[in-house]
């Protein structure tokens, strides 16, 4: 394979054209929820999780009301979505973290890596993460 060629092929598992993160036909194929777990241990634990097919990598965060725009922001820079779950009750809001890719273990992995450090930034904290694919 040549430099175009497998540029190419990263470039085509990185795009996800076709899959809409807010499709209500999306499940949850894979989470996980424990810090001590490996990401390759929860994709492989999944029966439902198809890694050559496009998914939703989904981060839940629970953050401050106050700060909620700033990590939109900055996510967003990274082509996540943040959508809020839960009306805040004041001081802290839950929301989603929301981007499509083909994932893996290593991007789990980075993700969450990043996203916990973005919560704590924030005076938050990442509570775990899911994949979604289609039916």
């Amino acid at each position: 394979m040549g430099f175009l060629s497998g540029l190419r092929t990263a470039f085509s598992r990185q795009r996800a054209p076709g899959l809409n993160q807010d499709d209500p036909d999306l499940a949850v194929v894979a989470a996980c929820f424990d810090d001590a777990e490996a990401a390759s241990a929860a994709l492989t634990r999944s029966s439902d999780f198809r890694p050559t097919d496009q998914a939703v990598l989904r981060h839940h965060l629970s953050l401050p009301a106050d700060r909620v725009d700033e990590a939109a922001a900055i996510v967003a820079q990274d082509g996540y979505a943040l959508r809020e779950v839960l009306p805040h009750d004041g001081a802290v809001v839950t929301v989603y973290a929301l981007r499509v890719r083909v994932v893996d273990a290593l991007e789990c992995s980075r993700e969450r890596s990043r996203m916990a450090s973005l919560a704590a930034r924030l005076g938050g904290r990442a509570l775990g993460w899911d994949v979604l694919q289609s039916r």
